[in-house]
């Protein structure tokens, strides 16, 4: 699986929450948030367009940083 690391502008743990819910509605996909950094790391074989509309879902902007 390739991780990904997007930024997110989340801002308290109510945005980190609503990313962590959206994140597993879409299954198979592990995730690790970093909120003080406003970072989002996913494992996933999913496309990285459908990560990105997912976490778009939350409302916050989003930038993909590319893989790690």
């Amino acid at each position: 699986m390739t991780k990904h690391e997007f930024e997110v502008a989340m801002t308290c743990e109510g945005c980190s929450g609503a990313v962590t819910r959206i994140l597993n509605k879409l299954g198979d996909v592990k995730f690790e948030i970093d909120l003080p950094k406003k970072l989002v790391w996913i494992e996933s074989d999913k496309d990285v367009d459908v990560l990105m509309t997912a976490l778009q879902k939350s409302g916050k902007e989003v930038k993909y940083n590319g893989t790690k």
